[in-house]
C-alpha cells in the first residue's frame, strides 16, 4: 500500500526523513525554489549543497561497474546567483550527487524513487534504485542530462520524489544482508 502524508510525518518524527519539512515548500525569502518537501503521498528530496560530480571520458578508459575508477567523475563546483546555488550538467552527459536529508528506512517498506516533473520538462532524469527495508544513510542521486544544451541543477532544492510502499515483513532486510550501500555518507559513493 501506499503510504500517505499522515504515515509519512509519524515515521519522520521517529527518524526517516531529517531533516523533515511538513510541507511542500515551492518559495524560500520570496525567491521561486523548485518545491521539495511533504506531498499527499510523497516526499521530495533536496540535493545537497557538498558534492557533485560529473563523468569525463578519460581517453582509454572504461567506466567498469566491478572495478570502478573515481577519476572518471569531475567534481563540479557549486555556483550561485540571484535564481539559487546550483550545478551545472552538461549536455548530454550524467552526473552524481547526494541527498541533503538522511533517510532511515523502516523494516516492512520499499521506496521507489521517482523524478521531479519540473526537472524532466529541462531534459534532466533521474535514475534512482529502489531503497530496500531497514536502508540508512544519504542517497546517492543519479541525473541524465538528455538535452543538447547544458542544465543547471539546483543545490538546496527539490530533485526526486519518494513514494513509500508498505508490504509483509520480509525475511531478511537490506541491514539484515548488510547492503554494500548500506550508511553511506552526505557525500557522492561511487559504485562498489
Amino acid at each position: 500500500m501506499l503510504k500517505n502524508d499522515r504515515w509519512i510525518i509519524e515515521q519522520a518524527k521517529r527518524g526517516m526523513i531529517d531533516p523533515f519539512e511538513p510541507s511542500l515548500v515551492s518559495e524560500v525569502e520570496g525567491r521561486k525554489v523548485v518545491s521539495y518537501g511533504l506531498s499527499s503521498y510523497g516526499y521530495d528530496v533536496r540535493l545537497a549543497p557538498n558534492d557533485f560530480r560529473i563523468f569525463r571520458h578519460i581517453p582509454g578508459t572504461v567506466v567498469n561497474p566491478k572495478n570502478f575508477n573515481p577519476q572518471n567523475l569531475e567534481p563540479v563546483p557549486l555556483q550561485k546567483d540571484e535564481y539559487g546555488e546550483f550545478f551545472i550538467i552538461p549536455a548530454n552527459s550524467y552526473g552524481l550527487g547526494v541527498s541533503l536529508e538522511r533517510l532511515c528506512i523502516p523494516p516492512n517498506i520499499t521506496v521507489i524513487c521517482i523524478g521531479k516533473s519540473t526537472m524532466a520538462r529541462c531534459g534532466i532524469i533521474a535514475n534512482i534504485t529502489p531503497i530496500e527495508a531497514s536502508w540508512h544513510g544519504f542517497l546517492t542521486l543519479e541525473f541524465s542530462n538528455s538535452s543538447s544544451a547544458d542544465c543547471r541543477i539546483y543545490a538546496n532544492e527539490g530533485v526526486i520524489q519518494l513514494l513509500f510502499f508498505e508490504g509483509e515483513p520480509c525475511q531478511t532486510t537490506y541491514a539484515d544482508r548488510k547492503g554494500k550501500y548500506q550508511g553511506q555518507p552526505q557525500a557522492v559513493t561511487f559504485a562498489r
